[in-house]
């Protein structure tokens, strides 16, 4: 099965991503995909097996000999690794401190990239959200959308996502930290963070998450019907 309807939403963190995929993805009655749980899975099988981050053999050596598993559940993307569920712990902070040895490293991504691509395959509909989904796993979907806000208000919005998850962070050292993944992810080598040519773009500073759900619709339904 392919999907008729792939849709990819990318953007660096803090501008909404997985909330408005998410949203997106109910709206439109289809499968909301989270490619950054398929990085963070694999960097916490790593850590867990206490792994070197920076040798690509050894993680690969993870992949070879761990499950992963990636369930649909209502709007939940779950995520099983040897068949624990560690939905909750790919989001705790050393995670994503971490998640970019993973990220960098291509014969990760390729692995990656096609495990993203056989997932969405099952599904009619698919929205995907992350950092290269309209440059490099879906260049052929049908709408690419890229999401940018203002850095102190990315900060301000993970900020109360760690508050609420029972983490404190001060926000000055969140900010640094996230301004550090910021030029990662846009200088790589390997799938840099930039928007696909033909993306739309959206500034998501001033907005919720429906008001950028509903410009997204507009532009949808507009050329989709």
């Amino acid at each position: 099965m392919t999907s008729s309807l792939i849709i990819t939403i990318d953007g660096p963190a803090g501008v909404g991503k997985s909330t408005v995929a998410r949203m997106l993805a109910k709206k439109l009655g289809g499968i909301f995909l989270d490619t950054g749980a398929t990085y963070r899975a694999v960097t916490v099988a790593a850590m867990q097996q206490g792994t070197d981050l920076q040798d690509l053999q050894a993680i690969l050596d993870v992949m070879d000999r761990t499950t992963f598993d990636f369930r649909h559940e209502g709007d939940v993307l779950k995520v099983f690794v040897d068949g624990e569920d560690e939905t909750q712990t790919i989001r705790q902070q050393h995670i994503t401190e971490n998640v970019k040895y993973v990220a960098g490293k291509q014969p990760l991504r390729s692995r990656l990239v096609e495990l993203q691509k056989k997932f969405a395959s099952q599904f009619d509909k698919v929205v995907t959200e992350g950092r290269d989904q309209g440059t490099v796993v879906f260049p052929k979907a049908q709408f690419k959308f890229f999401l940018t806000a203002d850095s102190k208000e990315r900060t301000r919005r993970r900020h109360e996502e760690l508050k609420a998850a029972g983490t404190e962070m001060d926000f000055d050292t969140l900010h640094e930290q996230m301004s550090q993944r910021d030029y990662y992810d846009e200088s790589r080598t390997v799938s840099p963070l930039k928007p696909a040519p033909d993306a739309i773009h959206i500034d998501t500073t001033d907005l919720d998450a429906e008001g950028v759900v509903n410009r997204m619709l507009e532009v949808i339904n507009k050329r989709h019907g």
